[in-house]
């Protein structure tokens, strides 16, 4: 936001006129616009821009041969910047005519000579003017008529852009809370509209406040509000640019979180106590009386942030705003936190554009924690899990929370409130999981656990981290890119952490990233600190470390990999299977089937040595036409009575080796669909996803359990749906409910199987 936003205004309006009351900041500047590139003087002579150059040298003979005669006696002609319009020059928008005389008609000394009553003309210039336009003539236009109040309000002037949500009075003069507009399909229209193309002069309807309807003010006939509107001023990114984004969806943020939410306030607070109104009168005679003295528009700004309070919130809010900060305000002794969301700006760039999915952990596909709409674009966030932990941030602009929330309070539901959320913040560590914290306090974990990370997170008093070890035996990486100059954080980090034992920061940084080359030994406490007594000490820098996002948390991932010698002694066990039943049925070996026939394995099976000749018969070259003949079958009883069945063989079963033994042998076994001839059957290979294993890949999953102990074979069974390279080894132990000791006796049982790597989470 720190981009586009260029000034806050309070428009209000009255039976006679309307009028900017306050503005913050007094002058806004919108960034420069370039009609046509400026030249870079210390670049080569072929990219000057010939005319711009002739006219910025003062001697003819400095210029090069050929180009002293373009050199220009007027340098204002030299144009490169696009200035808004001079408001002396009569300015008037493309929305309309004023009816408001021109200020060209003021007659402004060309050279002050102080401030005093004969100069009161030179500062009444100063506040009638704000950003090319007449103050009065822009204020008829941001206070629209009452049919359009109470609802969203945008509109686009040139380059630059207007948010806003007017609210009037009503007819009679009075001050009412206004009932609640149902209208069906309005959630559905509103999001096409917001995903459509968007419309400088759209409007979306939405109430002002939930109120009953008696609860309203008497209006004195004294009194003169009739409308006030608090609007936005945004700089619009050059469409042509890369920095055109989703222009809907940002000034939809604007206007949800900001605009709509503090026009609540103080739309209540003026039905309440006629407060705006109050307010408004301070201002105006302030103003007044500063444009009759020729006081600088600075000064009276200055003055009215001391003896109002909607211009120091009008303050507060723009400079958090222009810093990506929280907004701690007041109106009308209400207290109110304010904010947008940190990376809001990137809706304004197309390569970067953020959508829901980019808080989402792209390797967890069972989201169970949503943070919500007003938390979905522009946070980046990272899913909140069960494994997880709240790293608990500093606050210094407000006291200690902890004092603060033992009360006194004025009803027992929010005595409770704030005695659990004391608890959590006596009890949330990052040593300890969100799933322990929740056991530890026999809290619900969605119930009550995480709408208390959601409010913290919102509200930037902590935010959702990976679980340190206790041991520091965490493996950390840096960040690719600091926030902050790493001489400013090592001056920092000086003098937070004095203590001789304390390594300096740069030295701390320069071990991570060497540690990343280690097989083993590679996490903080043998990189770092490497003394059980320092840990203690330790655990504050890696806290320090975190809060500024200077470490990465790197976690072990597991893939399956088949391996070429699992798969041959799949295939060899199943071969010799389909021999054996092929040699009991008198049918002949499955042709995949390359290994020979060892006598004694199959003696060792109980089945007979001795082949019978039809075992052979199939793969005999049949010379005779006549026996080459279709052979029809027989049967018929022998002496004991049993059935004989005569094998019916044609000429092209024969050819291919084929018979209908071979077909009732595989039948058996290959009614064995599970046995995938697609898939190679002598390479590696990498199992995917395990939890989702073919009934190939079953087959070598079971094989790797072959002479393991049956409990470890067992756990194997069970957790190998998590070794599909997505999941941390943080959330393996969470969800197959076991110990990291357990998980490391499978990875060195099943090491050759496995294949491991570290990856942030």
């Amino acid at each position: 936001m720190a981009e586009t936003l260029l000034a806050i205004l309070l428009v209000t309006t009255s039976a006679e006129e309307s009028n900017i009351v306050f503005r913050w900041p007094t002058v806004p500047t919108p960034s420069p616009r370039l009609t046509r590139p400026r030249p870079n003087e210390t670049s080569s002579i072929s990219q000057f821009d010939n005319p711009w150059r002739a006219s910025h040298f003062s001697d003819d003979s400095e210029l090069p041969r050929g180009l002293a005669s373009l050199k220009l006696k007027d340098d204002s002609e030299l144009d490169y910047t696009w200035p808004r319009p001079n408001p002396q020059h009569g300015r008037t928008p493309s929305f309309g005519n004023s009816s408001q005389p021109s200020l060209s008609s003021v007659n402004s000394p060309t050279s002050p000579q102080g401030y005093g009553y004969d100069d009161s003309c030179i500062a009444q210039d100063e506040y009638e003017q704000i950003m090319g336009f007449s103050a009065k003539f822009l204020a008829q236009h941001l206070c629209p008529h009452r049919s359009m109040c109470h609802q969203k309000f945008e509109l686009v002037v040139d380059d630059l852009a207007f948010i806003g949500h007017p609210v009037c009075d009503e007819p009679d003069g009075k001050w009412n809370f206004r009932p609640e507009k149902i209208k069906s399909g309005s959630r559905g229209r509103e999001s096409r509209e917001l995903e459509g193309s968007f419309s400088p002069h759209s409007v979306v309807a939405s109430p002002i406040a939930e109120k009953p309807l008696q609860e309203t003010l008497t209006t004195p006939e004294n009194e003169w509000l009739q409308t006030f509107h608090l609007v936005l001023v945004l700089d619009l990114p050059d469409p042509s640019s890369a920095a055109s984004g989703n222009l809907a969806k940002y000034f939809n943020i604007l206007y949800e979180e900001i605009v709509f939410t503090l026009t609540a306030v103080l739309y209540q607070e003026q039905v309440l106590s006629n407060f705006v109104e109050k307010e408004c009168n301070t201002i105006n005679s302030l103003k007044d009386d500063f444009i009759k003295k020729g006081l600088p528009l600075s000064q009276f700004a200055a003055q009215a942030c001391e003896i109002s309070s909607i211009a120091p919130a009008i303050k507060s809010l723009y400079e958090a705003i222009k810093s990506s900060s929280v907004a701690y305000i007041t109106i009308n002794r209400l207290p109110l936190e304010l904010q947008l969301p940190p990376y809001l700006d990137a809706l304004l760039h197309n390569h970067t554009e953020q959508e829901a999915g980019d808080f989402i952990d792209p390797f967890d596909d069972d989201v169970t924690f949503d943070w919500g709409q007003d938390m979905n674009l522009g946070w980046r966030l990272p899913t909140v899990a069960p494994w997880k932990t709240l790293l608990l941030l500093d606050v210094d602009n407000e006291v200690d929370p902890h004092s603060t929330l033992k009360g006194p309070y004025d009803t027992p539901e929010e005595q409770n409130l704030a005695e659990g959320l004391l608890r959590f913040l006596e009890t949330a560590s990052v040593t300890s999981s969100l799933n322990e914290m929740a056991i530890l306090l026999d809290w619900d974990l969605e119930v009550q656990v995480y709408p208390i990370v959601k409010w913290l997170v919102l509200h930037r008093r902590a935010k959702v981290v990976d679980v340190v070890h206790p041991g520091l035996r965490t493996v950390f990486s840096i960040t690719g890119k600091l926030s902050t100059p790493l001489s400013e954080l090592s001056n920092e980090f000086k003098d937070t952490f004095s203590h001789p034992s304390i390594t300096p920061l740069p030295r701390i940084l320069s071990s991570l990233s060497l540690s990343l080359s280690k097989p083993t030994n590679n996490h903080f406490f043998a990189s770092v600190v490497k003394s059980k007594e320092l840990i203690p000490m330790y655990h504050e820098v890696v806290l320090w470390m975190l809060k500024r996002d200077l470490l990465l948390t790197l976690h072990l991932r597991i893939r399956i990999v088949a391996t070429s010698e699992l798969k041959l002694r799949v295939k060899s066990t199943r071969d010799k299977k389909l021999a054996r039943k092929a040699k009991k049925s008198g049918a002949r070996a499955p042709l995949d089937y390359d290994l020979e026939l060892d006598e004694q394995d199959l003696a060792s099976d109980g089945v007979l040595p001795a082949l019978s000749p039809s075992y052979f018969l199939p793969s005999m070259k049949m010379k005779s036409r006549s026996f080459s003949k279709r052979f029809r079958r027989v049967s018929s009883k022998d002496s004991g009575g049993s059935e004989i069945s005569e094998l019916n063989f044609n000429e092209d079963d024969l050819a291919s080796g084929r018979t209908k033994g071979d077909d009732l042998a595989r039948a058996e076994d290959d009614g064995d669909s599970e046995w995938d001839t697609a898939e190679d059957h002598r390479g590696a290979s990498i199992i995917y996803d395990p939890g989702k294993a073919t009934p190939m890949q079953r087959k070598w999953l079971a094989a790797m359990s072959e002479g393991k102990h049956p409990d470890v074979a067992r756990r194997f069974a069970l957790i190998n749906q998590y070794f599909d390279g997505k999941r941390s080894d943080d959330e393996i132990l969470y969800r197959a409910e076991i110990s990291r000791k357990q998980l490391r006796e499978v990875l060195h049982h099943y090491e050759e199987y496995l294949q491991t790597f570290l990856h942030p989470s």
